[in-house]
């Protein structure tokens, strides 16, 4: 079995561990992260109704021309900002942060601060 394959199947497993104790309720919706090589995801998702309810990506047509020519790192933070915003517009401050099986660290961690500072309290 390849490298790549052994390290998906890891956080395959980790992301389903931290599924069975974080979902996302009406009044407390889920901040998930998904993390490729090239670009960055982040979905507000209520699992009860099993709606978005917001989200935002590096992929993003807003967020295209911005950043452009920046580290991932700081694509991160502009996504967390952004998906922050679309969720506060959207009536939501409180989420439950679901990293997606992935370290809290790097790019990650800077989409969660960024999420912070632009008014979401998890």
């Amino acid at each position: 079995m390849s490298i790549a394959k052994k390290r998906a199947q890891a956080r395959a497993k980790r992301h389903n561990r931290v599924r069975r104790h974080v979902s996302g309720e009406p009044d407390r919706p889920r901040l998930n992260v998904f993390r490729s090589h090239k670009h960055i995801y982040a979905q507000v998702i209520d699992d009860v109704a099993g709606h978005t309810l917001a989200s935002a990506s590096t992929v993003d047509v807003q967020l295209r021309g911005e950043a452009t020519g920046k580290s991932k790192t700081e694509q991160a933070k502009l996504v967390g900002k952004l998906v922050a915003e679309r969720a506060v517009d959207a009536g939501i401050k409180k989420v439950v942060f679901d990293r997606g099986g992935y370290q809290y660290h790097g790019r990650v961690q800077a989409l969660a601060e960024a999420a912070r500072e632009a008014g979401l309290d998890f």
